[in-house]
């Protein structure tokens, strides 16, 4: 039997005062809807279908890549209306799996121990214990305790409104019995809507069992209806991944300061991570590296050893072991720095290889540029690599020295072992082992006196 999911994700979400339809809000970097899809495709879904109406083509736009089916519901007249619309697609066979577009912390080991419980003869259903079940249809059971129906908060008597266990809406069901159901719907409720919830007392009066599950934690099945909400799941999933990465060994000094996003984590042990660090998409870091405070990471191999200072930006390039950055520096797209490297305060790199053991510590920017090994870069240094059309490249080889304040003028290559004088501006490539700069001479004025201010 192939397991068919179903993705909610029509809703208008008003709460949210905001133009952005409430499943393309972010947590952890990703849409509330992409973090269902991901759950989808971990537990293997063999058809994944989004019902999406708010916002019209704005979602199948934003979440293009996504390997779905999209459905546009044009009416929203409630969850069991939804899900009609995807009859079509399923088949009697098929376990149909219903999820929620703005539910996006529902872990994999959740639905692994619901799965299961679903059979020709029964539904499998998740729901939860919750002090305050305020908003939510109440799971009635009767003095056996077996589930008879679900009511909605708006349907429910005083005596239903008391009832802690509610519905998550999450729920299997075969396909066959599903078609069946679904064309049974009636809108005669306090909505008008047509409810999904209500093909569980048709179950009931069929003699299907009703067989039910619940989450690790409540917090996996919280949806999002406004911005406080959003920003709680947000704290609550950066609380797991920081829970998780110091279980194998990390180091973060505060987990409460700490975040991922868009997450492709590898981290070694004995890392070490200061406050306010940000970690996103697909990052590497080797054993025994430190990360200041208020840096970001963003696709990046960060080897071992390495430190890196407060306040830095690295963003797809590669760091060699023992290599030291920072603080306040900027390490751009298509950056290799190889072992030993040292990059420090204000200094930018730019689609550039910089070899082992070189130096490049204040006030430089260095783009578009290959540089040697054990070669020292000093304050100020420029590579004037654009010429506002074209790009050039400055190549640096094994050993040079460029002192402070120069300017490179590319395309440019400074011979193996070479000195650049300070305060130069080269423009032409310069000899192995020789010192070359470029300096008007200096002179004093005699008799020059300072300008005064002109009283009025």
């Amino acid at each position: 039997m192939r397991i068919n999911t179903v993705i909610l994700a029509a809703g208008k979400g008003t709460r949210m005062r905001s133009n952005i339809p409430k499943i393309l809000h972010e947590v952890a970097g990703m849409p509330l809807l992409q973090h269902v899809h991901m759950l989808a495709c971990r537990i293997n879904s063999d058809i994944t279908t989004i019902i999406y109406g708010h916002g019209g083509n704005l979602v199948p736009t934003t979440l293009s890549n996504l390997n779905v089916n999209w459905i546009e519901q044009k009416e929203q007249l409630g969850t069991g209306h939804a899900v009609q619309q995807v009859v079509p697609m399923i088949e009697d066979n098929d376990r149909v799996l219903i999820l929620y577009g703005d539910v996006p912390l529902l872990e994999k080991s959740t639905l692994d121990r619901l799965l299961p419980l679903q059979s020709d003869n029964s539904v499998a259903l998740l729901t939860v214990v919750l002090d305050d079940g305020t908003g939510y249809g109440r799971i009635v059971r009767n003095t056996d305790g077996v589930v008879q129906k679900i009511v909605e908060e708006k349907d429910a008597t005083a005596k239903e409104k008391a009832i802690t266990e509610i519905n998550t809406g999450i729920m299997v069901v075969n396909g066959a019995r599903l078609k069946t159901w679904l064309a049974r719907l009636e809108n005669s409720n306090a909505q008008k809507e047509y409810y999904l919830t209500d093909i569980i007392a048709m179950a009931v009066a069929e003699g299907i069992d009703i067989k039910t599950a619940h989450p690790n934690t409540n917090a996996e099945v919280l949806g999002v209806n406004n911005k406080q909400q959003l920003a709680y799941l947000e704290r609550v999933y950066q609380s797991n991944k920081a829970e998780s990465l110091m279980e194998s060994g990390i180091t973060i000094r505060d987990p409460l300061r700490f975040d991922v996003r868009k997450e492709n984590l590898s981290l070694d042990r004995d890392v070490e991570i200061d406050i306010n660090v940000i970690l996103e998409g697909k990052v590497t870091i080797g054993k025994g590296t430190k990360i200041g405070p208020n840096t970001i990471i963003t696709d990046a191999d960060i080897g071992s050893n390495v430190t890196i200072l407060a306040n830095c930006v690295i963003e797809n390039a590669k760091i060699g072991n023992g290599s030291r950055i920072g603080p306040f520096a900027r390490i751009r797209p298509e950056t290799e720095l190889a072992e030993q490297v040292q990059i420090g305060n204000f200094v930018e790199i730019k689609k550039s290889k910089v070899a082992q053991g070189s130096k490049i510590n204040h006030l430089s920017y260095i783009g578009d540029s290959v540089v040697g090994s054990n070669v020292n870069i000093g304050a100020g240094t420029i590579t004037c690599n654009y010429d506002g059309a074209n790009k050039f490249q400055t190549t640096i080889e094994d050993g040079a020295f460029i002192g402070s304040d120069t300017q490179l003028v590319a395309p440019v290559t400074i011979g193996k072992n070479a000195t650049i004088g300070a305060g130069s501006t080269i423009t032409s490539n310069t000899p192995e082992g020789k010192l070359t700069l470029s300096r008007n001479k200096q002179v004093s004025i005699e008799g020059w006196k300072r300008p005064k201010k002109k009283r009025s």
